[in-house]
């Protein structure tokens, strides 16, 4: 899987992960130790998270975060 992370919303990029990684809400949340709730909230956008989050669900579904300049 590879998208360009400036290309969604952050509440896009938690459910592009979830849904990728084949899990309910319950089940990703349980797998980041946060409420189906949470979860939720983080995508319908009702809800921030910090990039704390993003890198914790990135350790655990084996993802890499790459900065990279943008070559004009």
């Amino acid at each position: 899987m590879k998208l360009v992370a400036n290309q969604y919303k952050a509440n896009e990029l938690i459910k592009f992960i979830r849904e990728n990684s084949g899990l309910t809400q319950e089940e990703f949340g349980k797998k980041i130790k946060r409420s189906r709730n949470a979860i939720q909230f983080y995508e319908y956008g009702q809800r921030n998270y910090d990039v704390e989050l993003l890198l914790e669900i990135a350790k655990q579904f084996n993802l890499e975060i790459i900065i990279q300049d943008k070559k004009n």
